[in-house]
């Protein structure tokens, strides 16, 4: 194992201890920009994580929500920032939140760990970039 996955591992560990259930993305986030990670960037139809680290890139895959070929459904910010809220309110788990994505037409966001922003892209360019605030960990 890299020193790149056993850090993210052990952080994302440490992240889940201390985050909130409501609330809980900032603490995670910051949990990862003190472990050196810059960047997430979720591929959400494929529910592929990239990492990048001070240490290496790590790419995580999960279950992919589709597979062989499917319609893009086209970017609905209305229905993003209903997934978001409701995520943020604790009322869905981490893989609801990217299915709620999906059928909100993102089809990959990126989170910038410095920046505290996290934008969301449909396949036609559309965007939309929410803020997180800073917390303490």
């Amino acid at each position: 194992m890299s020193t790149a996955i056993s850090n993210l591992r052990a952080t994302l560990e440490r992240a889940a201890a201390v985050r909130p259930k409501v609330g809980g993305f900032p603490y995670l986030a910051e949990s990862l920009r003190q472990a050196g990670v810059g960047h997430c960037r979720m591929a959400v139809p494929s529910n592929a994580m990239l990492y990048l680290t001070e240490t290496g890139p790590v790419a995580v895959q999960g279950e992919p929500l589709v597979t062989g070929m499917v319609d893009v459904l086209p970017f609905d910010g209305q229905a993003l920032v209903a997934a978001l809220r409701a995520d943020q309110a604790g009322e869905t788990t981490f893989p609801e939140f990217i299915e709620g994505c999906w059928r909100a037409g993102v089809v990959w966001y990126d989170v910038d760990l410095a920046a505290r922003t996290c934008t969301y892209y449909g396949a036609d360019g559309d965007s939309y970039t929410e803020t997180y605030p800073k917390v303490a960990v």
